[in-house]
């Protein structure tokens, strides 16, 4: 008698499925409203029907993580004997020198026991002196 009465309930169960997945959205909230069951099925109908929504919630959270990392800022100073150094300034002073205002690659070379920077800012090769 159990398995007659699930059955009975799940085939009452897939109709309603199939009712408010052809019924309009505004037949759905209305049925949702009335009943509990209705609110499960009309829940996982909406589910079925929307996958998009899932993704979307994703996505913005990823956003919202990749803006908080990019947000974060890193540092770099250089110390030799009693003098100090930042990384931005030497960047700078590298792309100053070389000319170049918004270069496409820059790398800096620093030797502190020859009192030097050596750079190449956008396959411009120099350096400069320590201050």
């Amino acid at each position: 008698m159990a398995r007659k009465a699930r059955n009975a309930k799940a085939a009452e169960v897939k109709e309603e499925v199939k009712a408010v997945e052809a019924a309009p959205v505004e037949e759905v909230t209305e049925a949702a409203t009335e009943t509990a069951p209705v609110k499960e099925t009309v829940k996982k109908a909406a589910e079925k029907k929307t996958p998009g929504r899932k993704t979307a919630a994703k996505k913005t959270t990823a956003a919202k993580k990749t803006t908080s990392k990019a947000a974060s800022q890193t540092n770099l100073f250089i110390q030799y004997q009693g003098a100090e150094l930042s990384y931005a300034d030497l960047i700078e002073r590298a792309k100053s020198d070389a000319g170049v205002k918004s270069p496409k690659t820059v790398n800096l070379y620093v030797k502190p026991e020859d009192n030097m920077v050596y750079y190449v800012v956008d396959e411009k090769v120099g350096g400069f002196v320590l201050a």
